[in-house]
């Protein structure tokens, strides 16, 4: 997840503006640094640590189920909290769980980092958010610093990150799915403190690693359940709105589609949210909030050329694959 400049009015011209004689454009043009600064490293380090921390509790807490081939549930996950403190060497068991999430998790935001590297705009290091949830963390982001001037720029900065993301994110999901149990009454919301729900590749490779067995009824491993977190995370981020990674997307192939799909995205997740999963609320409040900040345009918007065009298709596809209306049920 990124955080550049959301939806503004890109200039008309096609041709790229003159540095020298274009003031406007001179004035948001920066140096950018050859790399962050030392003090962006030592704090990006530092979240690191502290998201580890959380998602190792987390972990322990997926493990334990694992282990009892049981569902998760709010009682076992505050009990896992406790071993900070009763026995903190038993949180090794979440080491799976912890180091594949943030692998998947850094991949993502490194893409964004290399990607805005390669076009010199100006973005910190990979920040973490730690955050006691059940899976330790609400994601990472990038904050970029200087306008992303070209139509080009903004979709190698949107579609990278889901992409690298995905790619490391499928193998732990296939590693998952081959060590995972068949637990009958796993989505039995009697027998189940929390119901994970299972997106579409979940449900398409579950019957080949085992044999026709339903999604539902796998209880994946936690290294296969770091995988399902960072999936449901990706499809989060390829929301075709404001500054997520679709918002960058769709708006570097077309401006208007961008404006009507910030708009329509949160009403219907909306609507997801009162047929589905009351979490969805809450994005759409967010993604409503973020359209009033500030934005800047595109100075250069060139077509964005045959093969990005073509690649457009992968994040639509990687959505598809990834979201789910329903990612938890109580």
């Amino acid at each position: 997840m990124s955080n550049p400049f959301a939806d503004s009015t890109a200039t008309t011209t096609t041709a790229a503006p003159g540095w020298s004689t274009d003031s406007d454009f001179r004035s948001f043009a920066v140096a950018v640094p050859r790399r962050p600064s030392a003090k962006s490293l030592l704090l990006a380090c530092c979240l690191f640590l502290v998201t580890l921390g959380t998602c190792l509790v987390a972990g322990t807490h997926f493990a334990v189920a694992y282990a009892h081939n049981e569902a998760v549930s709010w009682d076992e996950f505050i009990r896992a909290f406790t071993l900070v403190y009763r026995n903190p060497l038993a949180l090794a068991a979440g080491l799976p769980f912890a180091l594949t999430l943030l692998t998947i998790l850094l991949a993502h935001e490194l893409g964004h980092f290399f990607a805005c590297r390669h076009h010199h705009i100006h973005s910190s290091y990979p920040f973490f958010i730690p955050f006691p949830t059940l899976i330790g963390t609400l994601g990472a982001f990038i904050l970029i610093r200087s306008p992303i001037r070209t139509t080009r720029a903004l979709f190698d900065v949107g579609a990278s990150g889901p992409l690298v993301g995905f790619l490391i994110a499928v193998p732990a999901l296939l590693y998952g799915i081959v060590h995972a149990k068949f637990v009958p009454n796993l989505a039995d919301p009697a027998n189940a403190g929390i119901i994970l729900g299972s997106p579409l590749i979940l449900q398409l490779l579950a019957p080949i690693f085992h044999h026709g067995a339903n999604a539902s009824t796998l209880l994946l491993h936690p290294v296969g359940r770091a995988a399902w977190v960072g999936l449901f995370a990706t499809s989060l981020n390829l929301l075709p709105a404001v500054q997520l990674d679709g918002g960058h997307i769709i708006r570097s192939l077309s401006q208007r589609a961008h404006r009507v799909s910030s708009i329509f995205v949160p009403l219907l997740l909306a609507y997801l949210g009162f047929r589905f999963w009351p979490g969805w609320y809450v994005w759409a409040a967010l993604l409503v909030g973020i359209r009033f900040l500030r934005t800047l345009p595109i100075y250069h918007p060139e077509p964005l050329g045959s093969t990005r065009y073509a690649a457009a298709f992968l994040p639509l596809i990687i959505f598809i694959l990834c979201f789910m209306p329903a990612p938890f049920l109580e």
